[in-house]
């Protein structure tokens, strides 16, 4: 989480912020180290979309600021176009490096595919940029036409015929998702936002539709299939109930009723058939034995358990000092939201070190349960709706000023993600050696740790700050040393992990990300993670 209000986007005819120019130097830095290790003519495709991305996210800039854009979008940042454009293409470099070091074929493919298809959401967003700015920016329309040329001209040469199509369909449903769920949830994200969720959850849908239609035995692990399952069954459901609570009133009885109802049929009659037709058994029952298998899977939960109580009670005391406070305006301190980043720091690690598959489940399960939550809150629905709403509105900041509280989702997302978005099958000949061993803790040293000591140390002792922020020098300086200690710990505690002397590479790695959460305006909890997992991956 950001530790102040970001500076505002540049205003029109204004050049850009030294904020912006100093995240685009470190996602240029980023984009560099990534085509240096890789340097092939995908890696040129990636600079190329950078170059143009820096043009075209100035136009979005101007575009925010006049209030011309086609939807409404969070206005407390700037368009964060750049840094969202580069994470799905440069994942998919990292990935197909890795998966050709392992020899395996199949996911060498799959990561071009991904980056290919980040590419192409990527220009997408910038034409719709450039189509409705007036007068039309001549010099960056030439920019983009020819990085944009270049790449399709590598592509058409590089992907077979199936993989040109599989990127034209999640572009289409892009396309698509962009008209629904932007004009639902206005001002809940900048275009760099939307590009990086709404890209992911359509590369998601196209991929669960793909496998329930070319479906063959032991076609893969019912963990991915679960995850796939999950993530679109629950936008699914947002949809859903969003176009039906406009015809209805969604904070009565009546309706809270037929929210449960329609929800357990949701849920038993498409999610559950959808999973069984995938992993090829009742997914209840393969769900309570992969849990319950081991007693190490039991203790965890266990152990799960009370943090998750813990943090029900945090959430409970600080409401209870917002009723006895004379202001009922009362916000919950910086340091009290930390609170959170240190239990999912607390819940990650033991996970990660003794039972990776059951922490990709259980926080598979646990997205399912928030964004549950959140259409309760959202919705109204009774009797726990009310409830919701008052108790999590302690915790809101600038970045929740649309209808939706997604902070707590994108903290889970960003612990998770490196769990993930490992190629399984392209590591288990032991490639995570070096730096990507710590490919797993990413989200947990650039956001359970990294993140959470800037913004204590940096709110309270910090006095120099960055040019062009209100991040300070002493915040980033002690993120990149927890992290650090916290990379020493881990080599005492996992001893899976063996560095093999990459400590330079690691500590440039972490130095580089905690320079973007100094001077980025973006969800840091969702960005950090994924640019530490690609500089690790490298």
């Amino acid at each position: 989480m950001t530790r102040e209000c970001p500076s505002p986007a540049p205003g029109p005819g204004a050049p850009l912020s030294g904020s912006v120019l100093a995240e685009t130097a470190v996602v240029f830095a980023v984009v560099l180290s990534i085509h240096a290790a890789v340097w092939d003519r995908y890696s040129w495709c990636s600079v190329a979309l950078a170059v143009q991305a820096f043009y075209v996210q100035y136009k979005w800039d101007r575009l925010l600021q006049q209030g011309s854009a086609v939807f409404q979008f969070r206005m407390s940042a700037n368009s964060g176009l750049l840094p969202a454009s580069m994470v799905m293409p440069l994942f998919g470099l990292v990935m197909k490096e890795r998966c050709q070091a392992a020899g395996n074929p199949f996911f060498e493919r799959f990561g071009i595919v991904v980056a290919a298809t980040g590419m192409a959401v990527a220009l997408f967003s910038s034409v719709l940029a450039l189509g409705i700015t007036r007068p039309v920016p001549t010099n960056t329309c030439v920019i983009l036409g020819l990085a944009g040329g270049v790449i399709i001209y590598i592509m058409k040469h590089s992907l077979s015929v199936g993989e040109v199509i599989e990127v034209l369909e999640v572009l289409l449903i892009f396309v698509y998702l962009n008209m629904i769920l932007l004009y639902l949830l206005p001002r809940c994200f900048t275009p760099g936002e939307a590009l990086l969720v709404l890209g992911g959850i359509s590369f998601v849908l196209n991929q669960l539709i793909k496998r329930s239609l070319t479906l063959v035995e032991s076609q893969g692990d019912p963990m991915d299939f679960f995850l796939l399952v999950v993530v679109v069954g629950m936008v699914l459901m947002g949809i859903f109930f969003s176009t039906l609570f406009v015809f209805m009133d969604s904070g009565t009885w009546a309706s809270s009723i037929f929210f449960h109802l329609m929800t357990c049929v949701l849920g038993l009659g498409v999610v559950l058939p959808w999973l069984h037709r995938l992993i090829r058994r009742n997914p209840l029952l393969w769900l309570l034995q992969f849990l319950f298998q081991t007693d190490t899977r039991i203790y965890l939960l266990a152990y799960w358990s009370l943090l998750a109580t813990l943090a029900c009670l945090v959430v409970l005391y600080q409401n209870a000092k917002r009723s006895s406070s004379e202001s009922k305006k009362h916000q919950a301190p910086t340091i009290a939201r930390k609170y959170f980043h240190l239990i999912v720091v607390a819940t990650y690690i033991p996970g990660i070190i003794f039972d990776r598959p059951l922490l990709y489940v259980a926080a598979t399960v646990c997205l399912a349960v928030f964004i549950f939550l959140e259409y309760v809150r959202y919705f109204r629905i009774k009797p726990l709706g009310h409830t919701l709403r008052s108790l999590l509105s302690l915790f809101l900041d600038e970045r929740d000023n649309g209808p939706l509280i997604l902070t707590h989702i994108y903290l889970l997302l960003g612990m998770s993600l490196p769990i993930w978005l490992i190629p399984r099958p392209c590591t288990e000949k032991g490639s995570l050696g070096g730096a990507r061993a710590l490919v797993p803790y990413a989200g947990v040293l650039a956001v359970g740790v990294g993140d959470t000591v800037a913004s204590i140390f940096g709110g309270t002792m910090g006095e120099i700050r960055w040019p062009g922020t209100k991040k300070t020098f002493e915040g980033t300086m002690t993120s990149i040393f927890a992290q650090i200690i916290s990379v020493a710990l881990i080599l005492i505690f996992d001893s899976g992990v063996d560095l093999n002397y990459s400590y330079a590479w690691i500590l440039g790695s972490i130095s580089t990300v905690s320079l973007l959460e100094a001077y980025t305006t973006q969800i840091d909890n969702l960005l950090l993670p994924l640019y530490l997992l690609i500089l690790l991956m490298a």
